[in-house]
């Protein structure tokens, strides 16, 4: 195989972080995920969204820390020793995200992610619908990868950012 062909099918991959909220099996681009830390005390603050659980000082940068199944509407899970926060980028913004496992670091090839189905992305029966960037199909499972700019951006950052003044 010439260098340029191992070039192709290396582009052809999807790398991305796994992680469970359930049943449910999800998926990041790992170029967007910044660490993954165990669950630490968040201090909670007062009049923000129901999905924004609190902030953490991470070595000295206090981000917020959103919950994942509370912003998409799935049944509350008390925290136990596989929850992890997962620190993210999003558009320059660093936020940590609730999740309730953290699976493995995935490489899809690019034909085993499909188009999530209209009825799915458009009006699914969670509020975390529109945020499915694609439907990946694994060997034993369906895997549903996330858009983190659309789950949240940088307006509603700020926004929190603001209240957490």
């Amino acid at each position: 195989m010439t260098e340029t062909a191992k070039q192709d099918v290396k582009d052809d991959l999807e790398q991305m972080v796994t992680f469970n909220l359930g049943n449910e099996a999800f998926g990041v681009n790992i170029l967007q995920v910044q660490e993954i830390n165990r669950m630490v005390e968040i201090t909670a603050v007062p009049h923000t969204e129901s999905y924004v659980e609190g902030i953490i000082n991470l070595r000295g940068k206090v981000i917020p820390i959103i919950d994942l199944r509370k912003k998409f509407g799935m049944p509350e899970k008390a925290y136990d020793g596989h929850t992890r926060i997962i620190v993210v980028d999003v558009s320059g913004e660093t936020v940590g995200l609730v999740v309730d496992s953290v699976s493995e670091v995935l490489r899809v090839p690019a034909g085993s992610l499909d188009e999530a189905p209209k009825l799915v992305s458009g009006g699914g029966t969670y509020d975390g619908a529109d945020y499915i960037k694609a439907i990946a199909k694994l060997d034993d499972r369906l895997l549903i990868y996330l858009d983190l700019n659309k789950i949240i951006n940088s307006n509603q950052i700020a926004q929190i950012k603001a209240q957490m003044a």
